[in-house]
């Protein structure tokens, strides 16, 4: 049985930055599902295996290879596609990958969120937003109690800096150009972080990096090992943000348009440590080193999701456990047939949605 949200989406138009990406690939296949209309502008896949390819995704959804950093190409493609949402995934999201190219995660993550604002507001068919950030928007104190929506934000790395400039442009849209006075569309931000699932190959992360050590029959190097991380499958950031992105398009969209965290509901925290041995006994066991001098990264970050719960109704519907064995299997059973990858992921999106 549908949700209602998705029978809210099921006749809208949904443009998506970012469509190419891991996350992007799950949020397209489940609005595709369920009827809505796609269209996805991003970079073309750069990694080896390529999700979007191997979901198939381009025979399905209108889609264009392009940046957001440049504006007039990118507000051209909305305005021919005339959508009711924008979903914003594209970013430059990793945390190394920032210390060594600072400049251009600046640009796309801070400047491209604002390109992408300022099509919105010039396309009048667009009626809401949702720009999709991280918990790393927020000042890290190394605290133990979670981060709220109204805690300060802030960023060391050049990755958590220019999320956190994400937002302020964000703010500053969403003040300067009301909704409610019809001057642009409803504004909505969702935080969420660490996720992981199926179809990820990026460089420098855990999961990836392990599914890669496994295959390739190479040793794992890690850094912090025992650093604890809100461990959640992509999944439940998709269905967080198909939630969002029905209440802007609905009549009350002032309800929607805020910023949301998006964390985990199980109260036990994993290390790396831990999520490596689930991961193991899961699959394989690869060899596993540890990194020495590792650049300086948050050590402990944990969202309080009061929000999300009590207003949108959304939870994680797998525990932590959950989430590192359905990673697991989806990495094993594309490795024994790359040919399923669509069946597998449809597979979880469905076992997620009967979960509810």
């Amino acid at each position: 049985m549908a949700f209602d949200f998705e029978t809210q989406l099921a006749d809208k138009k949904v443009f998506v930055t970012g469509h190419t990406g891991f996350t992007g690939g799950w949020a397209c296949l489940w609005l595709k599902s369920i009827g809505v209309e796609v269209f996805g502008y991003a970079l073309e896949p750069d990694t080896n295996p390529s999700f979007f390819k191997d979901l198939r995704l381009e025979k399905e959804i209108q889609s264009t290879f392009g940046d957001i950093c440049n504006y007039e190409n990118m507000y051209k493609e909305i305005d021919r596609f005339q959508p009711d949402l924008i979903l914003h995934l594209a970013a430059q999201p990793l945390v190394r990958k920032s210390y060594r190219e600072p400049v251009e995660t600046f640009l796309v993550n801070a400047q491209g969120t604002a390109h992408v604002l300022e099509a919105a507001r010039n396309v009048k068919s667009v009626r809401g937003v949702l720009c999709i950030t991280t918990d790393k928007v927020y000042r890290n104190n190394e605290w133990l109690w979670p981060y709220r929506e109204n805690d300060q934000l802030g960023g060391n790395d050049p990755y958590s800096a220019s999320k956190a400039a994400a937002e302020m442009v964000i703010q500053s849209y969403a003040a300067s150009y009301p909704f409610n006075d019809g001057q642009g569309p409803a504004i909505a931000t969702a935080r969420g972080g660490n996720i992981i699932g199926g179809g990820d190959w990026s460089e420098d992360r855990l999961i990836p990096d392990f599914v890669r050590a496994v295959v390739g029959g190479k040793a794992l190097t890690l850094r912090y090992p025992d650093a604890t991380r809100p461990w959640q499958h992509v999944l439940a950031l998709v269905h967080g943000y198909l939630m969002i992105l029905a209440g802007l398009a609905s009549a009350q969209p002032d309800h929607f348009a805020r910023a949301w965290n998006l964390g985990p509901q199980d109260p036990k925290q994993s290390s790396v440590r831990d999520v490596l041995e689930l991961m193991s006994e899961c699959w394989t066991r690869p060899e596993l080193n540890f990194m020495d001098n590792p650049l300086p990264e948050a050590q402990a970050l944990a969202l309080d999701s009061s929000l999300a719960r009590n207003i949108l109704n959304w939870t994680s519907v797998w525990n932590t456990e959950r989430v590192i064995r359905e990673t697991a299997a989806w990495y094993r059973d594309y490795v024994a047939s790359p040919a399923s990858a669509r069946s597998i992921t449809l597979a979880q999106i469905n076992a997620w949605r009967q979960n509810q």
